[in-house]
């Protein structure tokens, strides 16, 4: 589990809460979770292996310690007493965020706002010795169903309109491809410059929505962890008079195959 101080850094660091909260209406009563709030039990979700819903955010800032809920305003004294957080609060937040972010108009892509702090957040999960270690960049793209359910036959209503039939690998025996409806979200990772030094393989951008940038994010701190723990082996070994462990290279640039040795 990445420890809560690493998940609040790389909020704090991105600079996104306060972006986000300038652009949501203010009422009479303060909103009791605000977004640096609400973006930190996103992470804490992803974190955890939980899937990406809102009722799980929820049961994650509710089952945090309770200095904690105090700290993060999950738990606050109210007229009548004491009062926590509820899913309908989360829910509202959420909501208040994703309409401030999403264009007047949904065209399939997000709009500047989301992008600008998507990329934040990516760029704050990467440590400043890493950010220049690479010029590198492998991109890839995957699919990503929707939560909504597709429209009806010859039929363009649902709860995503922005959502489009695609193709993808089929996972049935002889199925070579199937629809989904949803999205093809991309990603730009590090890696390795040709003839360079060795690179943690840490996402710099992607495309898509906000649960992907927290989930991206989360996998930089992992990746991170195992660089460490893979550093900290090969000094093991260099003091033992071992070479390091060879470790297969997963990935080849466009340049590997002009210089390749001729078969």
């Amino acid at each position: 589990m990445i420890p809560l101080p690493v998940l609040e850094e790389i909020i704090d660091r991105s600079g996104a809460a306060p972006r986000i909260e300038l652009l949501l209406p203010t009422g009479v009563r303060a909103r009791q979770l605000l977004v640096r709030t609400l973006l930190l039990g996103m992470l804490i979700v992803l974190a955890d292996h939980r899937p990406a819903h809102l009722t799980r955010v929820h049961q994650a800032l509710t089952t945090l310690p309770e200095d904690d809920q105090r700290r993060l305003g999950v738990a606050a004294d109210w007229k009548h007493g004491p009062h926590r957080l509820t899913y309908r609060q989360t829910e509202r937040t959420f909501g208040l965020v994703a309409d401030a972010l999403a264009k007047d108009i949904p065209d399939g892509l997000p709009s500047g706002n989301l992008t600008a702090i998507c990329d934040d957040l990516l760029e704050a999960s990467i440590p400043d010795e890493f950010k220049n270690a690479s010029t590198s960049l492998a991109v890839d793209w995957t699919d990503m169903e929707t939560f909504s359910r597709p429209p009806s036959r010859g039929s363009s209503d649902c709860a995503d309109p922005e959502a489009c039939w695609g193709h993808r690998s089929g996972g049935g025996p002889g199925q070579d491809s199937e629809l989904f409806f949803g999205y093809y979200p991309s990603a730009a990772t590090m890696m390795r410059d040709e003839h360079g030094p060795a690179a943690p393989e840490l996402a710099r951008r992607m495309t898509n929505c906000s649960w992907l940038a927290c989930l991206l994010a989360v996998r930089n701190q992992r990746i991170l962890a195992a660089w460490d723990a893979r550093q900290a082996d090969d000094i093991r070994r260099a003091a033992a008079g071992l070479p390091p462990k060879t470790r297969r290279r997963r990935r080849k640039t466009h340049a590997s195959p002009a210089t390749a040795a001729p078969p």
